[in-house]
């Protein structure tokens, strides 16, 4: 039998079009168990002008009708709304997903400014390091649909952790592929030549055919990138290891680097 999704989606009511509750919508109606779906309205203080001359931030019933409720039940979806006044936005949306049980957060990233580099506020990025779950970065200008999967993994790794990792990522790669109905490919960086991937093993402990298997030269950020735009990518999928004590605020830099280098929707995968 299979289980109902759980999906964690946050809405910013300052923002005018709410991308990561299209998204939903869009994936739930492609369950043949439709997921329930719980809907975290809260300000990122961090991004947002939260002074009272902000106009966007006074919503009124009709809104949360017409805004929330409407597109989740003319889908046929269940749904509950929580409405936060934490100032401490990262640390709700961890706490609030934790108690729901949620499977995935989808959470709304804003445009990049033009030639400028794609950067995250500190409390996004302990979102990133700290949910209990996957994190989806959706894009306001990425496709609506998916038909392309992009796994980045690293089958050079030693330690058993990034093992791990490289695992937890095929496993959301062929999950969302088959939800989607899209072409999964699998994408490894290397920098030294005398530690090059086994393109035989990706192949065997991924089931993705060859041709769809790409092994390349260059800095991790860099190859996914490009890889991605060659092959018309939808949703890159990647990992990042968690942290403890004081490590646990710093941040990832390829992990950060390749954020930046995308223009796609981004699935982050936290492993302790």
């Amino acid at each position: 039998m299979t289980l109902q999704q759980k999906l964690f989606v946050v809405l910013d009511p300052n923002d005018e079009q709410h991308i990561a509750l299209e998204r939903t919508v869009i994936t739930a109606e492609l369950y043949d168990v439709k997921p329930y779906i719980y809907v975290f309205v809260a300000v990122d203080g961090d991004a947002v002008d939260t002074r009272a001359s902000n106009a966007k931030l006074f919503r009124d019933q009709r809104w949360f009708e017409e805004t929330i409720r409407k597109p989740l039940e003319t889908a046929g979806l269940e749904y509950m709304i929580e409405v936060s006044w934490s100032t401490e936005w990262q640390q709700s949306i961890m706490q609030s997903a934790k108690r729901f049980g949620a499977d995935l957060i989808y959470l709304p990233v804003h445009a990049k400014v033009r030639y400028t580099r794609f950067t995250f506020t500190e409390s996004k990025w302990e979102l990133l390091k700290g949910a209990p779950c996957p994190v989806t970065l959706i894009r306001p200008d990425a496709k609506p649909q998916r038909k392309v999967i992009l796994a980045a993994v690293n089958f050079q790794a030693q330690r058993q952790v990034q093992k791990e990792l490289n695992n937890l990522i095929l496993e959301q790669a062929r999950h969302y592929s088959e939800v989607y109905g899209a072409e999964m490919h699998v994408v490894n960086g290397y920098l030294d030549s005398m530690n090059y991937p086994d393109r035989g093993r990706i192949v065997r402990e991924t089931g993705v055919a060859n041709d769809r298997i790409h092994i390349k030269n260059g800095y991790s950020s860099e190859v996914v990138a490009q890889v991605a735009d060659d092959i018309g990518a939808d949703l890159v999928i990647m990992g990042t290891l968690g942290q403890t004590g004081m490590a646990s605020t710093r941040r990832g830099n390829t992990a950060e680097r390749m954020i930046a280098a995308l223009d796609d929707d981004v699935m982050v995968i936290n492993h302790e």
